[in-house]
């Protein structure tokens, strides 16, 4: 925490420039306590941080009540609008969250029904969490919403049950337990573009150094979604790859094989056990502040490049900022 009189109540705790600062940062908002909270709780945690903005927070409000009120609203409302985030969709949700639908996928896993079952789950969750994380200047339409969801479905399912056919006469019983992952992968990029497709077709906003908006940039939505699905899928694949080393040794003790009641809560646990380290793990990877070379810009978006010349009459930074969205 910071040795200021006054908190920067907008800005990080940690320094953003390195990992362990970003990761420290991330474990601060997507504490999973965060998401039981209730809403009149987060409401009051809202509007304390909107009065310590302005220097008029109740008299005799302490430090610690601060840095809760930024926890819980950094936790609970997006960035650029302020809104209350749906439950679900929020990242203090996902260790919860990618704990059920990851077990039960890890789980159940043997028969083509179930695979496409809990892939289904799964996208839904993870339609939702995009689209919750999603950059809100750029809304997508409901046809565009239909569209991304059906085809991101569509693709999980169908890579799922093609690789775990591919599989079936051609590989022993540990490599049939990573169809979940390899089927979440191939989603994971495609679902996260479709759900951010107006990015990359309008642009992210960029800014200078100082916060000064330069224009738009194609080029940054899509090294920005790049890192996302990177991330996301760095998110899952400890959980997704180590806990089937883990089952095939175990499932061949008489003692854990009878007991296939205790697979899936098993399996549950340890999957939230990697989540609770692996979700600011990932989000810390890249900086949420992404950043882009001017010279990139003019090399693929030549147009755009010319407009914020003009607007910026000739005075363009090396490097432009924008949010990467999570």
């Amino acid at each position: 925490m910071p040795n200021a009189e006054r908190l920067r109540i907008d800005e990080p705790l940690w320094n953003q420039s390195t990992f362990i600062g970003r990761f420290k940062h991330f474990l601060f908002i997507t504490d999973p306590r965060s998401c039981v909270v209730p809403d009149d709780k987060l409401i009051e945690a809202k509007t304390l941080v909107e009065q310590y903005r302005i220097g008029k927070e109740p008299p005799g409000t302490t430090e610690e009540k601060i840095l809760t009120a930024k926890k819980l609203y950094e936790s609970a409302f997006h960035p650029d609008t302020g809104d209350l985030q749906n439950l679900f969709g929020r990242m203090s949700f996902q260790v919860p969250g990618g704990m059920a639908v990851t077990g039960a996928m890890l789980t159940f896993y043997r028969t083509s029904a179930a695979v496409m079952f809990w892939q289904w789950v799964n996208q839904s969750f993870n339609a939702l969490v995009n689209y919750t994380n999603r950059n809100a200047k750029s809304p997508l339409t409901t046809a565009q919403l239909g569209v991304a969801y059906v085809s991101a479905t569509a693709s999980a399912c169908l890579v799922a049950v093609q690789f775990k056919g591919f599989l079936e006469k051609r590989a022993g019983s540990l490599m049939k337990r990573y169809v979940p992952f390899v089927a979440v992968a191939a989603a994971n990029c495609v679902n996260i573009p479709l759900m951010r497709q107006n990015e990359i077709l309008d642009g992210n906003d960029v800014f200078d150094e100082n916060g000064n908006r330069l224009g738009q940039s194609k080029a940054a939505a899509v090294v920005g979604i790049s890192q996302v699905i990177f991330s996301r899928i760095v998110m899952c694949a400890p959980g997704m790859t180590i806990l089937p080393l883990i089952m095939e040794r175990l499932e061949k003790r008489p003692a854990f094989k009878r007991a296939t009641w205790f697979h899936a809560p098993f399996q549950t646990v340890a999957v939230g056990c990697f989540l609770l380290f692996m979700v600011p793990f990932a989000c810390a990877i890249f900086p949420q502040r992404a950043s882009l070379s001017i010279e990139t810009i003019k090399k693929y978006e030549p147009e755009e490049y010319v407009k914020m010349v003009k607007e910026s009459k000739g005075k363009l930074p090396e490097r432009v900022y924008f949010n990467k969205g999570l």
